[in-house]
């Protein structure tokens, strides 16, 4: 008769064991989750602002002030949205009132030393400590005609 031969039932069990504990502790370096999370988010941020512009553009021209360098709107909610040639101004009261959630600051900030001025500002994570490694910059040019640029400098 021919013996034969395999695994023991322990021998199995102890290399899943192994594989387990392998996969609780590897898994997580190559699998950075936070930061995929963190740039989804940003990339929505850019969007709701993409959003915001063409609705306020859009308020902007019923009104007449879309020729204007230094106007304002009434937002949907009775704030005063000032505005650059029709366009949001890339500061609080332009662009972070357009668009819900930026001006309370409970998830969005300005990052500090952005040169908040009329034609750029910087929103990142209310609760990042690294300001400068990830955000979305709005920035509009002080030409008559040309649409905001958004930019996302995405979290490594």
């Amino acid at each position: 008769m021919k013996r034969q031969g395999g695994f023991t039932l322990i021998e199995l069990v102890v290399v899943i064991v192994i594989l387990g504990i392998l996969a609780v502790t590897a898994a997580p370096r190559f699998l950075n989750l936070q930061d995929d999370a963190r740039n989804a988010s940003l990339e929505g941020l850019k969007g709701a602002m993409a959003g915001a512009t063409g609705i306020v553009y859009g308020r902007a021209a019923i009104d007449g002030v879309e020729t204007i360098d230094g106007g304002s709107i009434s937002g949907a909610s009775g704030d005063t949205i000032t505005t650059t040639w029709g366009y949001p101004e890339a500061s609080e009261n332009g662009i972070g009132k357009s668009v819900v959630g930026l001006s309370d600051g409970s998830d969005w900030a300005v990052v500090s030393g952005s040169d908040a001025t009329k034609y750029s500002i910087r929103y990142t994570f209310a609760d990042s400590k690294e300001t400068d490694k990830c955000y979305v910059q709005y920035a509009i040019s002080s030409a008559q005609g040309s649409e905001p640029k958004l930019t996302v400098i995405e979290c490594e």
